[in-house]
């Protein structure tokens, strides 16, 4: 068994810092390690399967920021224990350094503000470095972290706005589609907003929901929704059909769990009469969500990944013509270093994409700010890599964003989800949501191979999946986001 080792300054800071034991360990090709954290004192260990060298990941507290998730540069084991702030500091500045020199060597205008945060980046770190003092020491360490976050800050929005120019240079609109997700929500008047953000939307249609007892389908929301969408020339997503997550199927496969024929059977039967019922008025399909994290009737990763692809090869057949997606769960791929899969999330796809089962494409679903299971907070210039390597695939990406505007208890929420309060500067607000939501939905559109963005849902005033997280309030008024998509519309 590996083992890295890192010390803090005290043992103050482990009373407040829960985060800790979500910490770590990926390869330098980002293959996530099974890692377990321990605690002792004030030295934290991260312990792994191989003693491979590897890069340690940790949500860290950054003044003006919030808790980002950080990580050091490639550590080999050692004795010693390293200390975590200077290794945490030393990452983020080579992070910076080359996404800087990949970026402006593709033509980049880089901005003189981020070569002053550099300069204080590197001046604080290389204070750190000299100091005999831990106390000192982690303090020069952790003033470098806040300065390269700065930079990181600066630098990923000047990419944003120069590459955004430049696409709209060669589009007379705005280069990807804007969604909206609709949730539970049923039409209503006040929907004559929704057009001025988003020309498209996404429909509700999950198999759990439409046939909860075997047989009784109900199709009225789905219908209410199409119906409106085609009214207002939206541009029209369902989905996603299939759930893989825990609970997301009908409970009444449940006897059908250990038998994969009649489960196939079972599956691919929903699929067929659900596309057949909207055939020629839903042109894009989300097949399934969660089938990289999985959880649904105990499935195990095999077979999953082999259910997907003969769905997929059904839906295809059912209809040759629309585009199919598969919508991916936290697609950096944090809940590997648990132990339980054996596949990334782009290995996954790749390996569907691979087999030619005729998959249109992949949507990354990244909601922020949610426990217990959510994606960590990162900042843009994660986010611009994350991305890149998904583009490597050669599908088209969508990707559905969602973040919560406040930590109170939300009484239309539909399932057991809560809200992180610690992950944001200030604490979840409305202008937290919109400062986060605006940012990255610029850097996402100013990628190539992002043709959509998706915000998660519209009302907090009707059921949703996640608190807090729409367009409007709970007296369905709009929130400061909606305001500011509009802006980025325009």
């Amino acid at each position: 068994m590996g083992l890295l080792r890192f010390v803090v300054d005290s043992e103050e800071i482990l009373k407040d810092w829960p985060e800790v034991y979500h910490g770590y360990l990926a390869g330098p090709d980002g293959r996530i390690f099974p890692s377990r954290m321990e605690v002792e004192g004030n030295v934290l260990g991260c312990r792994r399967n191989t003693s491979e060298s590897g890069k340690f990941h940790i949500a860290w507290p950054v003044a003006g920021h919030g808790r980002l998730l950080l990580c050091t540069g490639s550590l080999p084991e050692r004795q010693e224990p390293y200390v975590l702030a200077l290794e945490l500091a030393r990452g983020k500045i080579v992070q910076l350094r080359d996404q800087a020199s990949q970026w402006e060597l593709s033509g980049l205008r880089i901005p003189v503000d981020y070569y002053d945060l550099l300069k204080q980046a590197q001046a604080h770190f290389r204070q750190a470095v000299l100091e005999d003092d831990l106390g000192r020491m982690c303090e020069m360490a952790s003033q470098a972290i806040v300065n390269a976050c700065d930079a990181a800050q600066e630098l990923g929005q000047a990419y944003s706005r120069q590459a955004l120019a430049s696409r709209q240079q060669r589009y007379p609109h705005l280069p990807a589609i804007l969604g909206i997700e609709l949730e539970y929500a049923a039409p209503h008047e006040n929907w004559s907003l929704i057009t001025s953000p988003f020309n498209s939307a996404c429909l509700r249609l999950n198999w759990k929901e439409v046939e909860p007892q075997e047989g009784d389908y109900s199709w009225e929301l789905t219908d209410q929704q199409l119906e409106w969408c085609e009214s207002r020339k939206m541009v029209v997503r369902a989905g996603p059909l299939l759930d893989f997550g825990p609970g997301g199927l009908p409970g009444w496969l449940a006897p059908w769990e250990h038998d994969p024929f009649n489960l196939q059977s079972f599956i691919c039967d929903f699929i067929e009469t659900a596309m057949l019922r909207y055939q020629g008025r839903v042109r894009l399909w989300e097949i399934a969500t969660r089938f990289n994290t999985g959880g649904a009737l105990k499935l195990p990763e095999d077979q999953r990944l082999a259910l997907l692809a003969r769905v997929l090869d059904i839906a295809r057949q059912v209809d040759e013509e629309s585009q199919l997606i598969l919508r991916v769960d936290q697609p950096w791929g944090d809940y590997m270093a648990k132990g339980q899969h054996r596949l990334s999330p782009i290995q996954t796809v790749d390996a569907l994409v691979r087999s030619g089962v005729g998959l249109s494409g992949a949507n990354l679903e990244i909601a922020v700010g949610y426990q217990p299971a959510s994606t960590q907070h990162r900042d843009l210039l994660d986010f611009s890599r994350l991305i890149d390597l998904w583009g490597g695939l050669g599908i088209p990406l969508h990707v559905t964003l969602s973040c919560p505007s406040a930590g109170i208890a939300d009484l239309e929420t539909t399932t057991e989800t809560g809200v992180d309060p610690r992950l944001w500067k200030n604490g979840p607000s409305e202008s937290e949501q919109a400062d986060w939501a605006t940012q990255i939905m610029q850097l996402l559109i100013a990628k190539p191979a992002v043709v959509g963005v998706t915000w998660k849902h519209l009302n907090d005033a009707t059921p949703h999946s996640l608190p807090h997280s729409g367009l409007w309030d709970a007296q369905s008024q709009p929130k400061e986001i909606f305001q500011r998509l509009k802006k980025l519309n325009s």
